[in-house]
């Protein structure tokens, strides 16, 4: 009997020209198509009373704004589109993996002599690849953002001084900024690829359509963490990076 295993690096599907197109890319599309047509329809016919697709985007919005708002004050209307565009991507992101066929439907291709499963689609945040990536647009933009309220001036005192004290503690905050990324990314990705390996183990098992109803629960919880905290993280960091420092 042919066992399906979950391959860490993302498999290809096809090819582009000189650019592979993996399973976890071919899903990140689908979940971008899917965000966009429902902010295009949400907004098409915007009404005082709001039905359909414009209530539940107003509902999301509100919450998110509220939250967010605790936090960054009058910061908020210009960190809300970027902070709730990370939590509903990766949101997005993880129930897309959790859909009956993502993960299951697939082919089987011969490598080194050995017959390996791979599938159409998976979670796109058990790609490494794209937790990275998360990770570096968030920096940049934390960064970004903390140049256009301090100017140029203001950023670069966070992190040099003349004071030999507020320089050393400059440095270390230079490779705290580094290893942002490998804590919001590593974390993302850990999280996601396990609870798809569990999956994929519990529904290859005798059972298979009982044993995995228990994990779904516990991975829809999962995936919604997850989205928050990295949102929640990088609104922490834009916060703390924006704010006026005085040595």
């Amino acid at each position: 009997m042919q066992e399906i295993h979950v391959a860490l690096a993302a498999e290809k599907i096809f090819q582009i020209g000189p650019v592979p197109i993996t399973n976890t890319i071919l899903t990140t599309w689908i979940v971008t198509v899917v965000l966009i047509a429902f902010a295009h329809f949400a907004t098409k016919k915007v009404s005082l009373v709001p039905t359909g697709l414009q209530n539940i985007a107003e509902v999301m919005v509100d919450t998110f704004q509220d939250l967010v708002a605790s936090v960054a004050g009058d910061k908020t209307k210009v960190f809300l589109p970027i902070i709730a565009s990370f939590f509903f991507f990766i949101l997005f992101g993880n129930y897309f993996g959790l859909l009956p066929g993502v993960g299951s439907i697939g082919f089987w291709e011969e490598s080194h002599g050995e017959k390996l499963f791979v599938p159409f689609f998976r979670s796109i945040n058990s790609d490494l690849n794209t937790t990275v990536a998360l990770a570096i647009v968030s920096l940049v933009t934390t960064h970004y953002l903390s140049i256009k309220y301090l100017g140029l001036g203001g950023y670069l005192g966070k992190f040099f001084s003349l004071n030999p004290i507020f320089l050393f503690v400059g440095l270390l905050e230079i490779i705290g900024e580094a290893t942002k990324i490998l804590s919001l990314s590593f974390r993302l990705f850990g999280n996601i690829f396990a609870g798809e390996v569990l999956l994929t183990t519990a529904s290859t098992k005798l059972f298979a359509f009982l044993v995995p109803i228990p994990f779904y629960f516990l991975e829809l919880l999962v995936g919604f963490v997850q989205a928050l905290i990295f949102a929640m993280l990088t609104l922490v960091f834009m916060v703390i990076l924006t704010q006026k420092q005085s040595h």
